[in-house]
């Protein structure tokens, strides 16, 4: 998979350059391009925001540089191409493995009180949201879509069941989970743990799995 994250400020993503994510694009598995959009203002001093119409308190990002930066990408055209918003859709582990399906991802970082609306309406393909609030830019959900969509990718995790297995994965929470040593502090492993009998070991987990969604998220039950 190819992903390129359009942004005011590249300096945030040295995180992917670390843990799973570093060591993916290192061997090939996963591609991602960060682009700085002032590369691209006609500006003489690369200026990338001004005042909206009709007043209003802050700043909007102009059109011309997000325009010229994604079309300027290799592919943009079918590739899919999302505005990382607060009026977005939530981001759910359901749009994580339909996003993880997709060969090209192009992820737009607003910033100030947001972007011109053209520029939604000529190329964004959807606006997502990673949660009810507001935050500076779209610098941190554009990495949590990065580090979601990514586990499902082949090479990424050293094994993709790792993945299915986690929470949300069957829109449940995951069960609790153990290691050594036995006891600890006077509490220890659930028998059924290391009895060796896998199928006990797969319905309790089940089991626990369901007892946890509904005590902390009912409303996953419900849905």
């Amino acid at each position: 998979m190819k992903i390129d994250i359009l942004t005011l400020f590249p300096e945030m993503f040295s995180a992917l350059k670390t843990s799973l994510i570093g060591k993916a694009t290192s061997k090939k598995a996963l591609e991602i391009n960060i682009i700085d959009i002032r590369d691209y203002s006609k500006d003489k001093h690369k200026k990338c925001d001004d005042y909206p119409f009709g007043g209003g308190v802050g700043m909007l990002m102009t059109p011309q540089p997000i325009y010229d930066a994604i079309t300027s990408i290799d592919g943009y055209e079918d590739a899919y191409k999302i505005y990382m918003s607060p009026k977005g859709k939530t981001l759910v582990q359901s749009k994580v493995k339909q996003l993880s399906k997709k060969e090209h991802l192009i992820l737009l970082c607003g910033h100030y009180e947001g972007i011109d609306e053209r520029i939604i309406e000529l190329l964004i393909d959807e606006e997502i949201s990673i949660g009810d609030y507001v935050l500076t830019g779209g610098e941190i959900p554009a990495m949590a879509v990065v580090d979601s969509v990514a586990r499902y990718i082949p090479g990424v995790l050293g094994k993709l069941e790792s993945a299915e297995d986690e929470s949300f994965s069957n829109d449940l929470l995951e069960y609790p989970q153990y290691t050594r040593p036995q006891e600890f502090m006077g509490l220890k492993v659930p028998e059924v743990l290391v009895s060796g009998n896998h199928e006990l070991v797969d319905k309790w987990r089940k089991e626990q799995s369901k007892i946890v969604t509904k005590k902390r998220r009912p409303d996953l039950i419900k849905k």
